[in-house]
């Protein structure tokens, strides 16, 4: 069974913008709010809540808090819907079947 806990974090668009913006290596809250144009407060509001759905970790830097992400979620999510592309793959495969099945029925 999938957490929803990861899909209820993700649902919102800004924090969907940041788990993108941190696919490419760690960031602090300043620097994600300025690729996102957000305010700081805001920033920490949605990073805060990542946070909690464990899809991000904190990282201490010198003086500097980062943001990284957590691959463990994501790998979760992966393999919860893998499932459905197996079902959506069989359907496609079954479709595709049946379609050069009526295809050589009009050749006949």
């Amino acid at each position: 069974m999938m957490d929803t806990t990861t899909f209820s974090a993700l649902a919102e668009p800004t924090r969907l913008r940041m788990v993108e913006v941190l696919k490419n290596g760690p960031l602090s809250v300043g620097e994600i709010a300025e690729q996102l144009g957000l305010r700081q407060p805001q920033a920490s509001k949605h990073l805060r809540v990542l946070l909690e759905a464990g899809l991000v970790e904190v990282e201490a830097a010198a003086n500097r808090r980062n943001y990284r992400l957590r691959t463990e979620p994501l790998q979760a999510l992966d393999a919860w819907l893998e499932a459905y592309r197996k079902m959506w793959n069989e359907r496609f495969d079954n479709l595709d079947e049946y379609l050069r099945h009526l295809q050589s029925k009009d050749k006949e």
